[in-house]
């Protein structure tokens, strides 16, 4: 009976909050989303000029809003970044087969590296295909097994072994990608693994992105935290290879690629020395400068130390590769539509007026180099995240018109999925699971860094299936995006954009932020999600 109270009083509340929230801005999304992602603000790159430009509007939108400074009096939280921009990099060679293999900079491969040196060199490496790099002790799964790879150059397969299943029933959660199908953890574990080296063969499907995307990526000035010990504790050089060049690879050494890859999928997989040796070399020059998160409050009048939190990350890619002459990738959907957003829903909470909790707005730094800022922000949290109820980060908007859907990003993982059911459902919509599981798109946005730390977050956004047009405009509108837009200079604002889908997402994000901020529970993690026991450690100790 208690279950059925609940429910009621959870309808209630969202109907009362659909009728007393204030309108959201569509000028508010147009006017934040077209400046920064203007040619002005050079693709909003952290540590340059465009950072400073959007700082500043920033602050000047939230000032406008009627935020007050988030920081004991200050609009910033200061994420101390080094830069590393490679230069003279050398071709990556392969030798010791049957014939010997050489990759081109950027056409066939890039490299990089997380060590703050100015000199790298792998040199006569013994290369190791090692399957897809993962080592899960829960999951009986170890593709390091019996094999030493300290020194030496590992191969990887990118995303999960049973990416390619239909369902979600599998070893790894079947089409569903996990954290140990992201190159970020592929990284992590060669390294644990004492890895001089660390190649992730690129193939489209299972990355969820085409070479253009690795390319713009990977190339220029790469960004990571400054931290004592100027990260020598990882693999001396990082990077990805073109699907062919691996397969010429694989054929020098006398392996047969196709048979590897299957069985990579099963467990038991044993790891293959391919018999050839890799030589690399670059020099790396190295800037040292602080980036900046910005945070905004709008204090609660009961509660001000429990916290709602709303992110979304200001930075883009800078300059990038060129595309019919234009080299700046303007970031207009990725991510300045997000960061309007979190204007218009600032707006939108002040003209409400305070709530009972402080609900917090952080546009943070670095997304774009591996969730920098917002991991630091997790790490060194201005509000205690013990404190912080849950919240809701947003990394793009709808911009194809209204959904009858919304989508659940990483479903199945918090209470926060059944309390934003009844706002979907006042818009007549239904929740449906993620399109594209096997992208991992959980792992890949900020709101990642808080859940690793306990804090349930909210990820979702609408679907595909269209009011006007159905599944197919909407999957059609997703695979161009993808395809010619994402991550490349083409990402610009368009005044005939379609804002209605996003202003129905958008009075979601409200209503479910408006209610925790206005209540007094706290949502906690389903207790089959691997963040649960983290916020329970957490809130016990609060």
């Amino acid at each position: 009976m208690r279950i059925l109270v609940s429910a009621a009083l959870l309808l209630t509340s969202t109907a009362a909050i659909a009728q007393t929230a204030p309108p959201l801005s569509v000028d508010t999304l147009k006017q934040v989303t077209e400046r920064l992602s203007s040619d002005e603000f050079e693709g909003r790159a952290p540590a340059t000029a465009g950072e400073e430009k959007t700082l500043a509007y920033l602050v000047e939108r939230f000032q406008k809003a009627g935020l007050k400074p988030g920081n004991k009096g200050s609009w910033f939280q200061d994420v101390p970044l080094v830069e590393i921009s490679g230069q003279n990099v050398s071709a990556l060679t392969f030798t010791g087969g049957k014939a010997p293999v050489s990759l081109d900079y950027r056409k066939d491969m890039v490299i990089a590296t997380y060590q703050v040196t100015p000199k790298t060199q792998v040199k006569d490496s013994d290369v190791v295909f090692v399957g897809y790099g993962i080592n899960a002790p829960e999951r009986g799964w170890n593709d390091y097994a019996g094999v030493d790879v300290k020194g030496k150059t590992v191969v990887i397969l990118i995303n999960d072994p049973d990416w390619q299943t239909p369902g979600l029933q599998g070893e790894f959660g079947g089409r569903a990608m996990t954290y140990y199908g992201r190159w970020t953890y592929k990284f992590e574990e060669a390294a644990r693994q004492g890895a001089a080296a660390a190649i992730i063969i690129h193939d489209t499907e299972p990355a969820a992105y085409g070479w253009g995307v690795v390319q713009s990526s990977w190339t220029g000035p790469q960004l990571e935290q400054d931290t004592p010990g100027d990260h020598m504790d990882q693999s001396k050089a990082i990077g990805w290879i073109q699907q062919d060049k691996a397969k010429a690879l694989f054929a020098s050494a006398g392996k047969d690629y196709p048979a590897l890859l299957e069985a990579a999928k099963r467990r038991g997989f044993k790891a293959v020395p391919l018999g050839v040796k890799a030589n690399v070399s670059f020099d790396s020059t190295i800037r040292r400068q602080a980036s900046k998160n910005v945070v905004g409050i709008l204090p609660g009048n009961e509660r001000p130390d429990e916290v709602v939190l709303y992110s979304a990350h200001w930075d883009h890619l800078g300059r990038c590769d060129a595309v019919n002459g234009d080299d700046i990738c303007n970031g207009a959907l990725d991510n300045a539509s997000g960061t309007a957003a979190l204007v218009a829903l600032a707006e939108a909470h002040v003209k409400a007026g305070p709530a009972k909790r402080s609900l917090v707005f952080l546009a943070v730094t670095g997304e774009e180099s591996g969730l920098l800022g917002s991991k630091f922000y997790a790490e060194n949290p201005v509000y205690p995240l013990a404190r912080t109820v849950g919240g809701v980060n947003m990394d793009g908007v709808n911009n194809v018109g209204r959904a009858k859907d919304f989508v659940l990003v990483g479903v199945g993982k918090s209470e926060l999925e059944d309390l934003v059911k009844p706002f979907v459902a006042a818009q007549d919509r239904v929740i449906v699971p993620e399109p594209t599981p096997e992208r991992g798109y959980y792992y890949r946005s900020d709101h990642f860094s808080m859940a690793k730390l306990g804090v349930p977050m909210l990820y979702g956004e609408s679907g595909e299936d269209l009011r006007v047009g159905g599944k197919e405009a909407g999957k059609k509108a997703s695979d161009d995006y993808t395809a010619n837009r994402y991550h490349k200079p083409q990402d610009q604002y368009d005044a005939s954009w379609n804002w209605d889908g996003a202003i129905e997402d958008l009075n979601i994000f409200y209503g479910l932020a408006r209610q925790l901020a206005e209540g007094s529970n706290w949502p906690n993690w389903y207790p089959t999600a691997e963040f649960r026991a983290i916020r329970d450690k957490s809130r016990a100790g609060k």
